[in-house]
């Protein structure tokens, strides 16, 4: 990837686990594992997004329309690729910035919910980056 992408403070993370914290499916509950091993717990988002994640991984990803299949389409129609996803923290909650690229130069949407860019990362497949200081903050906790 070109320098864009180095990302200093950052660490490439990959989906270790997808469940959910109650017995209905409410409430979704995801682990982020990094390349040496740390883990990093997301809880607090949609039963329904935890269930989106667990089908992409699995590689279904056109049986139920949803917003996924939309960003999908109008990527293809203007010739966007999503590249990258981050992860850090804004004050109290987990927020992320989605990376695309154009032909020409790359777009940063900026302070989107966490766990809607991870699945976001799981139905294009492509990676994870989350900021180092969270892994770390897991470790003191």
């Amino acid at each position: 990837m070109d320098e864009t992408f180095t990302g200093e403070g950052f660490v490439t993370a990959s989906i270790s686990f997808v469940g959910f914290v109650d017995k209905l499916g409410l409430e979704g509950l995801l682990t982020l594992k990094s390349d040496d091993g740390r883990e990093f717990p997301i809880r607090a988002f949609s039963g329904e997004v935890a269930r989106h994640i667990l089908r992409f991984r699995e590689g279904d990803k056109n049986t139920i329309p949803t917003i996924y299949n939309l960003i999908e389409e109008i990527s293809a129609l203007q010739d966007l690729l999503l590249v990258e996803v981050r992860i850090y923290r804004n004050g109290p909650v987990l927020r992320s910035n989605l990376y695309f690229k154009t032909r020409k130069e790359i777009i940063t949407l900026r302070n989107y919910r966490a766990s809607d860019s991870i699945a976001l990362a799981a139905f294009f497949d492509v990676p994870i980056k989350v900021r180092k200081n969270l892994f770390e903050e897991t470790i003191e906790q």
